[in-house]
């Protein structure tokens, strides 16, 4: 399990990103880079990273799903994903 603050600093980043995206595609469309640069680092959408919804794991993030690797590995066991089973030969 990710530790709390660093989940919570994703969201922070995320609701940052989407309060500035106006005002920073405005200010790339006027080319004032200096007025961009003030903004909030944190509100530039590139600095947000993918966890897991479940544990809050950062890597292995399996986009279709939302969730990290070994949580769908372990969910995929159970039967929990719908219409996936582990294959056999």
């Amino acid at each position: 399990m990710a530790k709390e603050s660093m989940m919570a600093r994703e969201v922070k980043r995320a609701k940052l990103a989407q309060k500035y995206s106006a005002k920073r595609a405005q200010l790339k469309a006027d080319g004032n880079f200096v007025a961009l640069s003030r903004l909030p680092r944190n509100s530039n959408p590139n600095r947000m990273h993918n966890r897991c919804k479940l544990t809050g794991r950062p890597r292995g993030y399996m986009r279709q799903f939302g969730i990290s690797r070994i949580t769908f590995r372990e969910m995929a066991l159970q039967g929990l994903i719908p219409g996936l089973k582990k294959a056999s030969w």
